[in-house]
């Protein structure tokens, strides 16, 4: 059976029977809409072009009791993450830098050494706790992905193949493995049983512990008009606010917060079992009570026009483009990239294909809509004229590496926050 397709009328009603993820309050208030969806990370492969692919309503409410900003529909964590769940950490050179920096602060800032145990949560190929191994410092990585564990295991990284929940924190637990450090780095977004996660969390962490966790930010999801970064597998869009009642009902206090520039703008936040809430965290919760991201208000209000605008605007890019019979291809075959494609309807019409480093993505087509996916070297072999950069996060790095196509005349696409031409 083919899901509903969703309708402002619908999505109204829908959210005024949701429950929120965290506090449970019953009736969220309705912020947008994306329709209906393809899994966003599940690729399909050229013998099931022409088979059936389940698609979900895609739209996000927000909590007014908590402030957590959600997604209403919740696909079944089994068919989001599955054997052939394609995403690989490794595959961004800024990100393995960005995490490296992130693991050597950690271990000046709380004296880490070899007596110390480190667990990462969601670690799919090893790609931060490998700088942990590095140093002789223990880990253990936890991830429900057979591909990425497989990788991580094949580089020394200690890794379960797991679902992590409040069952596998008591058994951990009772076996004595305890963390002085739990990294949970854009995870937390990803998980149905927000409550329980959290739970297990404070279950494993040492009583003089930390959780060192990364979280896209709403606040930059907003302002930046990231809209792209909403998909079924990103099930929460959190605030300080909305966070720091989600931890205060497990015993735990965010205690400090650095703001990074990763995945659109997140927040780093470090929580423990102590209260001792710092200057930064208290302005960002006064920031957002001005703003009126604390509750249900004007500044989620525009988000759905500002949103509509975004695909106005692409799509007359990309029609004339096409009057002018110019060839354009996009660039980053990512949960993002299939977002953006869906919500345009950009399909190998308009955008002829998609180019990716991850190999375990050639060969495969973008879900929904079926462009393509090939090497970054098609670009060279099909010159197209134009590329839509789909990965629009990590433009400097493949603005870098692609000099030689826009030495030759190869324009980008960047989609958001407002359509430009680079």
């Amino acid at each position: 059976m083919k899901p509903e397709i969703t309708t402002a009328t619908s999505i109204k009603a829908k959210s005024a029977k949701t429950p929120c993820r965290s506090c449970g309050h019953v009736g969220l208030e309705p912020v947008l809409d994306l329709g209906t969806t393809a899994l966003v990370d599940t690729l399909v492969t050229k013998e099931r072009l022409t088979a059936f692919e389940a698609k979900h309503p895609l739209a996000v409410g927000i909590c007014p009791k908590c402030a957590l900003m959600q997604v209403l529909d919740t696909v079944p964590a089994e068919e989001v993450f599955h054997e052939e769940y394609t995403y690989y950490a490794s595959f961004s050179t800024s990100w393995l830098e960005h995490c490296r920096k992130n693991v050597l602060k950690q271990i000046e800032r709380f004296r880490l050494n070899h007596n110390s145990f480190v667990i990462e949560l969601a670690s799919n190929d090893g790609y931060l706790l490998k700088n942990y191994v590095e140093k002789n410092i223990p880990v253990l990585g936890i991830d429900p992905c057979k591909g990425p564990v497989e990788a991580a295991l094949k580089i020394n990284v200690p890794t379960m193949h797991a679902f992590f929940g409040t069952e596998l924190a008591n058994k951990l637990a009772a076996e004595g493995k305890k963390a002085d450090i739990i990294h949970a780095n854009n995870v937390m977004a990803h998980v149905a049983d927000t409550n329980g996660f959290i739970a297990g969390i404070a279950t494993i962490l040492k009583d003089t512990g930390s959780l060192v966790t990364e979280s896209p930010y709403v606040r930059d999801l907003i302002d930046h008009c990231e809209f792209d970064t909403i998909y079924h597998e990103h099930l929460c869009y959190y605030g300080v606010t909305s966070l720091k009642n989600l931890y205060a009902r497990h015993g735990l206090y965010i205690n400090d917060i650095e703001r990074i520039t990763t995945h659109g703008g997140s927040i780093r936040q470090y929580v423990s079992k102590k209260p001792g809430e710092s200057d930064t965290v208290k302005q960002l919760l006064a920031d957002e009570k001005r703003l009126g991201i604390d509750r249900p208000s004007e500044y989620y209000d525009t988000f759905a026009s500002r949103v509509a605008a975004i695909k106005t605007e692409m799509l007359k890019i990309l029609r004339d483009l096409k009057k002018q019979g110019k060839k354009v291809a996009a660039y980053g075959a990512s949960a993002k990239g299939s977002t953006m494609l869906s919500y345009l309807g950009a399909g190998p019409d308009l955008i002829e294909f998609v180019v990716d480093k991850n190999v375990h993505k050639h060969g495969k087509f973008m879900p929904g809509l079926h462009n393509p996916i090939y090497d970054v070297t098609a670009v060279a072999e099909k010159k197209p004229d134009y590329l839509v950069l789909l990965v629009w996060n990590l433009k400097d790095e493949i603005l870098k590496q692609m000099a030689p196509y826009r030495q030759t005349g190869g324009k980008f696409i960047v989609p958001v926050p407002t359509p430009t031409i680079v």
